[in-house]
């Protein structure tokens, strides 16, 4: 056994030994050398009389040294508007394709708003890397070196920033019902879930302070009828009666009236307002039952015994259309004025609290559009910019922004948290590229152009360099505010190995955006 542990030890390094001898026969070999470009953009041995070196196909057939082949479109140089060279924007001819296209005003419209929304990376004015043509020596070449392409197209762009958040019930639209005055719940009417109406009574509290209340307002009622039958029969007895008296007797009245007043204001005070005007017609030996079930509804009262049922009767209204979402009550039981017994809730509007990174709330604005997509959810929520807070958290440095979020389905659940944003840039019909398109040459942004003739019988299978101008960005998509227009092909996959024969032709050379 100690044998087989011995030899299995050593057949790794005999592995390795063996990998660097047979390296360096092949180096030896080789003399070293890399396989050329020309490998992948199709050279045969036969051809390699017939070869450029320099630009990796047939000498016979390369455009750049036989530019007559394919002649150069005509350069408009640098466009100080858009930012690129040979702009299709301002000369549509430029474009790879089998008809000029057009330019229209919205399509310029659209560059403007891009470049005018926020600082842009630019490109070098003096790089020279737009008159530079990637060549392959046959469609089988660009299939081998594996080139795919895509056309240009027009698509929403969405430019926004982003946060966690959490859902939860307006503030506005949330009522927390509690009873007025100490008592003891009579009847509890709602349960949670139950839906309510505005006015609708949800529950009832038998509060003694209500009649006293109402006892105050009977008095003060009498006490008035009866200081005024006083003064008119004083005025009535023909002047027999001093003046002074009857001025101390109208003084009476209007004292009886302060208190009515007040035992009106105090009965409004407990949500049960009375309009003097309905009593004043109403017999004295009818005041006591007018107001004894005061502030309830008739088709509740119709359910009461009058002479059974107390008149301290205190209504717990629903304020405003909604559902009971929480119920702390049951009949029979003592309440004070600090206990919450219901919350009703309009959840047809829900907010939801943005944390924002302090440089991005620098441009936020109220009223910008919000999508908010709460976890587990397919698809997000829209609404609007409500509040920005005017500090941040102490704790986190982020800054708090509510968005009113629209629940007409009531498919949103107060409490859960999802992700949100706010859409700063809303383009529906931008130019968009695949972002593997796009590379970055140290200067400038270029995409990788087919020719219009690339798929004509026996034209050179040849790809511009074109510089564009970048906006919006995704994991998926890129937006091109100039240097390409819609129907024109680019390539995507395996364009980086277009960009490094592109950067090996700038070796001992520099772009010539770095040239003096």
């Amino acid at each position: 056994m100690a044998v087989v542990r011995r030899v299995a030890r050593a057949i790794p390094p005999l592995l390795v030994f063996s990998a660097l001898a047979g390296l360096l026969v092949w180096g030896h070999k080789t003399g070293w050398a890399i396989p050329k470009f020309s490998s992948l953009a199709g050279a045969k041995a036969a051809d390699k009389a017939d070869w450029c070196d320099e630009h990796s196909v047939p000498e016979s057939a390369c455009v750049e040294c036989n530019p007559s082949l394919l002649p150069r479109p005509k350069a408009f140089g640098w466009c100080k508007t858009h930012g690129v060279h040979d702009c299709p924007l301002c000369h549509p001819e430029v474009a790879q394709v089998d008809k000029r296209p057009a330019v229209t005003d919205a399509d310029l419209d659209r560059a403007k708003r891009s470049l005018a929304f926020t600082d842009r990376t630019e490109n070098a004015s003096r790089c020279g890397q737009h008159k530079r043509r990637i060549q392959y020596a046959s469609t089988e070449a660009v299939e081998k070196a594996g080139i795919e392409v895509e056309p240009v197209w027009t698509g929403p762009v969405v430019e926004a920033v982003g946060g966690t958040g959490e859902i939860v019930y307006d503030q506005a639209r949330t009522a927390r019902l509690s009873t007025r005055v100490p008592g003891t719940v009579f009847r509890a009417y709602k349960q949670v879930g139950d839906r309510v109406r505005e006015g609708e009574v949800v529950g009832l509290v038998d509060a003694a302070e209500v009649g006293r209340t109402k006892a105050d307002l009977l008095h003060a009622l009498v006490q008035v009828r009866l200081k005024q039958r006083v003064v008119e029969g004083l005025k009535s007895s023909g002047g027999a009666i001093p003046g002074r008296t009857v001025t101390e007797a109208e003084a009476g009245v209007s004292e009886a009236r302060i208190r009515l007043t007040s035992a009106q204001q105090a009965l409004t005070n407990l949500g049960l307002p009375v309009a003097l005007e309905d009593l004043e017609k109403v017999p004295e030996d009818q005041l006591a039952a007018k107001l004894h079930f005061l502030g309830l509804p008739k088709s509740l009262v119709s359910t009461l015994d009058a002479k059974a049922t107390t008149g301290n009767l205190l209504p717990l209204v629903a304020p405003f259309d909604g559902v009971v979402v929480s119920r702390d009550v049951v009949a029979g039981e003592v309440v004070e004025m600090t206990k919450v017994l219901f919350v009703v809730v309009d959840a047809r509007k829900m907010w939801a609290n943005l944390d924002l990174r302090l440089e991005d709330v620098r441009a936020v604005a109220l009223g910008l559009p919000v999508r908010f997509l709460p976890d587990g959810a397919k698809s997000e929520v829209v609404g609007a910019v409500s509040w920005i807070s005017g500090e941040a958290d102490h704790k986190t440095r982020t800054v708090r922004v509510r968005a009113v979020l629209d629940n007409a389905d009531g498919r949103l659940r107060a409490n859960t948290f999802g992700a949100g944003r706010v859409i700063l840039r809303d383009e529906k019909e931008a130019v968009v590229v695949p972002a593997a398109a796009v590379h970055w040459e140290g200067c400038c942004h270029v995409v990788f152009v087919r020719d219009k003739n690339y798929l004509a019988d026996g034209s050179p299978k040849v790809f511009h360099v074109r510089t564009v101008r970048v906006g919006a960005r995704t994991d998926k998509q890129t937006e091109i505010i100039a240097g390409v227009l819609p129907g024109e092909v680019v390539a995507v996959k395996g364009s980086a190995a277009m960009r490094a024969e592109l950067l090996k032709n700038n070796l001992g050379e520099g772009c010539d955006c770095c040239k003096k």
